[in-house]
């Protein structure tokens, strides 16, 4: 136990170079929206040509055109080009040329406003305009438009556009049905609605019924007497939305329905893939419980199910996050993801569900799919094999997994993008010592062509020393996760406040190997300021594998919290910071964790600043509430426990609680229900609302809100 911080894997002190000059401070709009004021390193943000070894990027008004295999440059398009093909059909000119989105390895997809246009880059000139009505919105278009159509929902509503023509796939009269937009609270690897076929001949989209969902009131305080704005919210142990999918067949303009025996089942539908010959679809389909997904394949022309491929089921939950990706050339295998296995690794079957063998094994995951080879021998991915702060891109031969060759070979935080015929891959990355590199890498040779070496915007500023290591965790086992920013004029013979800088919960990961280590511009403006900075990738948090994150399920934030105190345990063996001055910040599960924090542990935390915070998990969504905590009926002590509500006598310390005044994903009953416990216990609480903001406070009015969170922070832990 003594030794227990003494004995460190620490692997990088970054950022802080004595060579520098190091005497310029953050402004405030520095440190929130530094990107947009030259202060994050540059890069290339490319796209591949379809059908080409050509890398695309937009430059200063101009698209600029890499051939990777003659490493020359040409210019494809300007700003003086395209509006001269706009001004030709009289449409309006744009002001700044943005990176492209390619149709085919013809044409070129842009936006102004209300419209698109098609452009093509053989006679240049303007091809087709798709117009949006002003009130459309979440519209989406298919990766091809091969037959020049795009999806577009309007309210409620489904419509196809074509150029001069708008066709009506599904309208809704009732508030309560919702066609074309993404489902289950875009969990489970939603995020939109609607699915084109791979040659555009079908239409799949989500059709949601809320009717028995429970409509939630936002305030909106922005006409002349406020008004309630509904949104359905179905929160924990609460009747949910029903969720069906249709198909809309373009060439008979009629409609099919997935045939759907537990439609009343509240079950999710995710993942929807189809076919490479549009015979069939296949979706994932989850029981509300979260803990039994089953594979099923649908006939397209009927709806019925064909078969259920296989099944997946866990005491704890099953989390189906990932679409399949057919084989080129055989449309009878897929590759699948699943974390069977306790991490997250590829898998290729059969359309007739038989299983051929797992693609990639070990103690890391897969975090992106890339796509294949040639004749589709080899597949492409990105992985944290390399270590859990760090990503690598990877290929490997789908029938013998020991030809395998990692592409990506300096150290970092890579971004990778893959040409369709695979021989390139673009490679945006960066590390605590690398600002970015943005490059071509022949994936055979391994040889690379740089495009871009950034500068380091930051060499005239004073930057606090950076560390990143390791301590264990609760258990005494896990290795955690930290980093360490101490304050830019460090003395070690004095002693310094410390902020411990939260999320802690699924799906995120605080500390990387990137530049500055993943770290937020305004955790350097607050060593600037004279504090040390911690941050801990607690047990549940991403990447990790299935055990380290699901440790924490039906007891949200218990494990979570030990961890933390590990690095409260850490800060005191350093020596140089004053115990009695720990402070603690986080927003949505890190507001849940700095509340818990501070109410749990108030004889450690002084004063904490908790934005958007779940205070009582039964408030919280179904989807993501049910997956960790499972119903309030089938959890009441797990729900108990976790409650803040409860827990509010307890606060010793100074809290500031901020919530957005329209947020639709913490609602502000969570924050309103601690601070009226608080009140009913005379308990001195601090409470700020941004009007009109929804979870996240963005914009000019982050400025004030980070400055609302520092101002805190100087005046009572300082």
């Amino acid at each position: 136990m003594k030794n227990l911080v003494l004995i460190l894997t620490v692997f990088v002190v970054a950022i802080a170079n004595p060579s520098w000059a190091q005497d310029d401070k953050f402004t405030m709009e520095d440190a929130v929206i530094g990107q947009w004021r030259g202060l994050y390193p540059s890069s290339i943000y490319g796209y591949w040509q379809p059908q080409t070894q050509h890398l695309t990027y937009s430059q200063e008004n101009k698209i600029i055109r890499f051939d990777a295999d003659t490493k020359q440059k040409d210019t494809l398009l300007t700003l003086k080009s395209l509006n001269a093909a706009l001004n030709a059909i009289k449409a309006d000119s744009l002001k700044r040329l943005s990176s492209p989105d390619w149709i085919d390895n013809e044409r070129l997809l842009f936006r102004n406003k209300n419209k698109f246009y098609v452009y093509s880059t053989v006679d240049n000139s303007i091809k087709n305009t798709f117009t949006f009505q002003p009130t459309d919105n979440n519209f989406d278009y298919p990766d091809e438009l091969s037959k020049d159509m795009v999806a577009v929902t309007n309210g409620n509503s489904l419509f196809i556009i074509k150029p001069n023509a708008r066709i009506t796939v599904a309208q809704s009269r009732d508030k309560d049905i919702v066609y074309g937009q993404s489902a289950s609270r875009r969990e489970f690897g939603i995020s939109k609605g609607t699915f084109w076929s791979p040659k555009a001949n079908y239409l799949a989209y989500y059709i949601k019924d809320n009717s028995d969902v429970t409509d939630y009131p936002l305030v909106d305080i922005t006409s002349r007497t406020a008004e309630a704005e509904m949104t359905p919210y179905p929160m924990a142990g609460t009747p949910s939305e029903h969720v069906s999918l249709g198909i809309y067949n373009v060439d008979k303009n009629q409609t099919i329905y997935i045939e759907d025996e537990n439609a009343e089942s509240e079950q999710y539908l995710t993942n929807i893939s189809w076919g490479p010959n549009e015979e069939y679809i296949y979706i994932q389909v989850l029981n509300r419980e979260q803990n039994h997904m089953k594979f099923n394949k649908y006939d397209v022309k009927t709806g019925a199910l064909v078969n259920t491929l296989f099944e997946e089921k866990h005491e704890k939950y099953v989390e189906p996050y990932h679409k399949i990706h057919f084989i080129p050339g055989d449309d009878d295998k897929f590759v699948y993801q699943t974390r069977r296995d306790g991490y997250n690794h590829l898998y290729l079957y059969t359309t007739k569900g038989k299983g051929k063998g797992q693609i990639t094994s070990g103690n890391w995951e897969v975090t992106q799919f890339l796509g294949f080879g040639p004749k589709g021998r080899y597949a492409y991915y990105v992985s944290t094999e390399e270590s859990p702060l760090e990503r690598h891109a990877y290929k490997i031969n789908i029938k013998n997994s020991q030809k395998k060759t990692k592409i990506t070979q300096s150290p970092g935080y890579h971004r990778v993008e893959l040409s369709t015929d695979a021989n390139y891959l673009s490679d945006r990355y960066s590390s605590t010592e690398v600002p970015g590199i943005s490059q071509v890498i022949n994936t055979n040779t391994l040889e690379k062509h740089t495009l871009k070496k950034a500068k380091n915007p930051l060499k005239p500023y004073a930057l606090g020393e950076m560390e990143i290591g390791t301590i264990k965790a609760g258990d005494e086992k896990t290795d955690l996760y930290y980093r360490l920013i101490k304050p830019t004029e460090f003395d070690s013979t004095k002693t310094y406040p410390a902020i411990v800088y939260v999320y802690g919960g699924p799906h995120a990961q605080l500390i990387s190997n990137r530049w500055m280590g993943g770290a937020r511009m305004w955790q350097q403006y607050m060593a600037q300021n004279g504090y040390v900075m911690l941050t801990i990738d607690n047990r549940g948090s991403a990447n990790r594998g299935l055990a380290f994150e699901n440790a924490t399920h039906r007891q949200l934030g218990k494990l979570e919290m030990e961890d933390q105190l590990r690095g409260i345990k850490f800060l005191k063996k350093l020596g140089y910071v004053d115990t009695t001055k720990i402070g603690v910040h986080g927003w949505s599960y890190g507001g849940f964790m700095t509340t818990s924090l501070m109410t749990h542990h108030p004889e450690v935390f002084q004063v904490g600043v908790a934005g958007g915070p779940v205070i009582d998990w039964k408030y919280y969504e179904i989807m993501y509430g049910e997956r960790y905590m499972d119903t309030p009926e089938e959890n009441p002590e797990g729900y108990k426990s976790t409650s803040l509500i409860d827990m509010a006598p307890e606060l010793k310390g100074k809290l500031l609680i901020i919530h957005g005044g329209m947020d639709p994903t913490v609602v502000q009953q969570h924050s309103l229900a601690f601070l009226r416990a608080c009140i009913k216990n005379n308990i001195p609480v601090d409470y700020f609302v941004y009007p009109q903001a929804e979870h996240n406070v963005r914009g000019k009015d982050r400025i004030h809100l980070m400055q609302k969170v520092t101002d805190y922070f100087n005046d009572f832990l300082k």
